[in-house]
């Protein structure tokens, strides 16, 4: 690694404009979100439009903030990073061309990143990656479970056939009249009431390692229907509980069974539902006295951020990955082809 690499990073991929500024690949120098929740939340989710919208807006002054922060000139920069996606379409093109601008008015590299190697490398920033790991990647979108042999690899091992986690908390969090985002909302609750309610486990297939979270989303609304139509009250609390208990138990048991398969030496944990506590606990419980290095990132790394994305960005940088003015930004971008 060259001496005192600087890289900037842009995260523009759903509802959050950030910009951070990452030393050496684990020195975080700047990390400046502008948050855009309040904005969406009287829609119930995030709308493209609306998102892109503000991404324009902030762009600049959320760029010039980690400049200011991170007290060094554009000069002083090794290379600039920028998620190339998956993300809204909209949204990824302010970032990519914001991006762009900047590399070519400075003539600075561009390194194009992957939004969930950019959740992995969140972790790299709390502790040095030990390989072959795996990680659990649970957010709004995806749910995955990623096999890394080397730095820049990935292999998806699992993943959801239909509902992400993240989606499925969103939609029984709506079920029970909460606000977006509903995750937390419904982690806050759980931890107030008591698993009682029998909701379903997806396991699938014996030896899958895939998700699946539809059939449970449906059979919690279900639960709440039918009681409303015999005149009964579910406690709120306990059906969080019990929903959550059936997320999570699943999300770790296939977890562990994958650390077993496939012989790990650390386990990650990445993404924005990485901020949930009930999550979090059973993992470090699961993990307790084993043989794999379990690593949580903080709650300030779970949800999205740019110093994910130049962390994922240096080693890109370090392997030569580069971008040109054509770059471009991709909805649908496969992580196993980076």
């Amino acid at each position: 690694m060259i001496k005192n690499e600087l890289i900037l990073a842009i995260e523009t991929s759903c509802d959050e404009t950030a910009v951070a500024i990452l030393k050496n690949g684990t020195e975080v120098l700047a990390n400046v979100v502008a948050s855009q929740i309040e904005s969406h939340k009287r829609f119930g989710g995030v709308v493209p439009e609306v998102a892109s919208r503000h991404h324009v807006e902030q762009i600049t002054i959320v760029i010039e903030e980690a400049l200011n922060q991170a007290e060094i000139e554009p000069s002083d920069l090794t290379a600039v990073a920028v998620t190339e996606g998956p993300g809204l379409v909209g949204a990824l093109l302010i970032g990519v061309n914001a991006a762009k601008a900047f590399a070519f008015a400075h003539g600075l590299p561009l390194v194009p990143v992957h939004h969930i190697a950019g959740h992995i490398y969140a972790n790299r920033l709390v502790k040095e990656m030990t390989f072959p790991l795996l990680s659990l990647i649970v957010s709004g979108g995806h749910t995955e479970l990623v096999l890394m042999e080397e730095h820049g690899t990935f292999k998806v091992i699992g993943e959801t056939r239909d509902d992400a986690a993240g989606e499925a908390y969103d939609k029984v969090a709506r079920t029970l009249n909460m606000p977006y985002p509903g995750g937390p909302h419904i982690d806050k609750l759980a931890q107030e009431g008591e698993p009682n309610i029998d909701l379903p486990r997806a396991w699938l297939e014996p030896d899958s390692l895939d998700f699946s979270f539809s059939g449970l989303k449906s059979a919690v609304i279900n639960t709440v229907h039918n009681a409303a139509q015999r005149g009964e009250v579910i406690k709120p609390e306990d059906l969080a509980a019990s929903f959550q208990a059936s997320v999570v138990e699943v999300l770790v048991e296939k977890t562990y069974r994958a650390a077993e398969q496939y012989n790990v030496k650390q386990v990650l944990l990445a993404g924005g539902v990485a901020a949930n506590k009930g999550l979090r606990q059973t993992l470090e419980k699961r993990f307790a006295g084993t043989q794999y290095d379990l690593v949580i990132p903080p709650l300030h790394l779970c949800t999205d951020n740019a110093a994910m994305i130049a962390a994922a960005g240096s080693v890109a940088y370090q392997k030569d990955t580069r971008g040109d003015m054509s770059l471009n930004g991709v909805p649908g971008l496969d992580l196993e082809a980076q």
